[in-house]
């Protein structure tokens, strides 16, 4: 109930009364105020004036069950939704409730996590308060071949939802980084768990640096969030609610096709990399040229200084100009 209380009062400009809050939740006055309590301790400022009814003055920047559910408006995506004040990493916890029989949508978002995951086995910085890290069960009847491709559409929803809550011009670094400013502002990992020919799930794990203000010596050259790019402080639950929002369509349009066909052209207006010299990193050589974009099914197009184009289907990628390659 709380979470339809805040929905009411968001999007409404001015009072809503108690009756009609009363008649559109079906329960009783003293209901609605008990809950109107509960939101003031999580943090909400809400005035109530006799014969006027109540009204939303701030929304408070914690992410609680509450406010998330009060914000996302999809359709699929997101239900169910569970939230931890404190988890080890919500990817685990993704992965732990599909391997239990959780549908496509399942939404995992935590406070913090003590073993965030990154790309390769690395640690993602996740302490409390100032980030999203929340990741997103999908069931996509497809081969486990072409599920690299997920990690490209949701960056594209990634870097889009960012764009649409705070207009900051957010790019993609191939295959799964978004960039503002040259540093990075985002990471996305993406699990799989498949058979011969069959993809059991796909969970897509996201970790937003939103509202950090420092970090950790060792990558405070390459890092950067929304709040320092931009010097605003952003409510937290939007921007999940606005990354749900764009993927749930991404992702339709992808299963269409099984390929980036008819998403390409605008996940190629977002690539940092168009046109700029890059270092592709391989265990056994490193080869350099300019990216020339991505193909249908998502693997980078880089021409050697030979003229030769060459597919790059997976590795690390440095483009001059970001995270310190010049």
């Amino acid at each position: 109930m709380k979470a339809e209380i805040i929905r009411k009062l968001k999007e409404t400009d001015g009072y809503v009364s108690g009756q009609q809050l009363c008649e559109t939740l079906g329960v009783s006055r003293t209901a609605v105020w008990k809950a109107i309590r509960r939101l003031r301790d999580e943090g909400y400022q809400i005035e109530a004036v006799r014969n006027r009814g109540y009204r939303l003055l701030r929304t408070a920047d914690v992410l609680t069950e509450t406010e998330c559910r009060s914000d996302l408006a999809g359709r699929w995506l997101g239900n169910p939704f569970y939230f931890f004040d404190e988890t080890d990493s919500t990817n685990t916890q993704a992965k732990l409730l599909a391997e239990r029989g959780a549908p496509e949508g399942t939404l995992v978002l935590a406070e913090t996590q003590t073993a965030g995951k990154g790309r390769r086995g690395r640690s993602w910085v996740s302490p409390p308060g100032d980030g999203l890290w929340f990741s997103f069960v999908l069931r996509p009847s497809i081969r486990p071949s072409v599920t690299p491709m997920l990690t490209l559409v949701a960056a594209m929803a990634v870097a889009a939802g960012i764009e649409d809550v705070t207009g900051l011009p957010a790019r993609i670094k191939w295959p799964n980084d978004i960039v503002i400013s040259g540093k990075k502002a985002v990471g996305i990992l993406t699990e799989l768990s498949a058979e011969a020919l069959e993809t059991n799930y796909v969970i897509v794990g996201i970790g937003i640096n939103v509202n950090t203000t420092d970090f950790p010596e060792e990558i405070r050259k390459t890092a950067t969030s929304l709040y320092l790019e931009s010097g605003v402080y952003f409510n937290r639950s939007s921007i999940v609610a606005a990354v749900m929002k764009r993927m749930e369509p991404y992702y339709k349009t992808y299963l269409s096709t099984v390929s980036l066909a008819e998403l390409r052209d605008e996940y190629m207006k977002r690539l940092v990399s168009l046109d700029r010299d890059v270092v592709v990193l391989e265990p056994q050589r490193e080869r350099r040229g300019v990216c020339e974009g991505i193909d249908h099914n998502g693997c980078l197009l880089v021409r050697g200084e030979d003229g030769s184009v060459e597919r790059v289907m997976s590795g690390e990628v440095s483009v001059r100009g970001i995270y310190g390659y010049v």
